[in-house]
């Protein structure tokens, strides 16, 4: 079994910043890409950001600018450095990984954390 387990989370003013991470553990041979999603109340799940193994990052054009992703490939985690936080960031922010396992390859998500931005 693959667990992916976010943090960093909370309650930010406009204007400020937070950073994700994401922490993968378990039968893991291989991550591939990892990412960043978020889901905000009545909306479809969206991306927000995801990077290869290489380092190439895709990001959201609404957060392009303001959000970086990154990965530390040795810690098998993936971080969201979230700055000029919008009350428009509300949401639920889940972590995504494609990973090899002994016995399935596969994506796996995280639980979420929740990050509130009030105006």
């Amino acid at each position: 079994q693959v667990q992916l387990v976010e943090s960093g989370g909370g309650l930010v003013q406009a204007g400020g910043s937070l950073r994700l991470s994401c922490a993968a553990s378990g039968s893991i041979i291989r991550i591939n890409d990892m990412g960043w999603y978020r889901q905000a109340p009545e909306k479809q799940r969206e991306m927000v950001a995801t990077i290869t193994t290489g380092g190439s990052t895709t990001y959201a054009d609404s957060v392009k600018g303001r959000f970086l992703i990154s990965r530390d490939g040795y810690k098998d985690t993936v971080y969201l450095q979230m700055n000029s936080l919008t009350p428009e960031d509300t949401a639920v922010y889940y972590c995504n990984a494609n990973v090899h396992t002994p016995v399935r390859w596969g994506y796996y998500w995280g639980q979420g954390t929740q990050v509130t931005v009030s105006s």
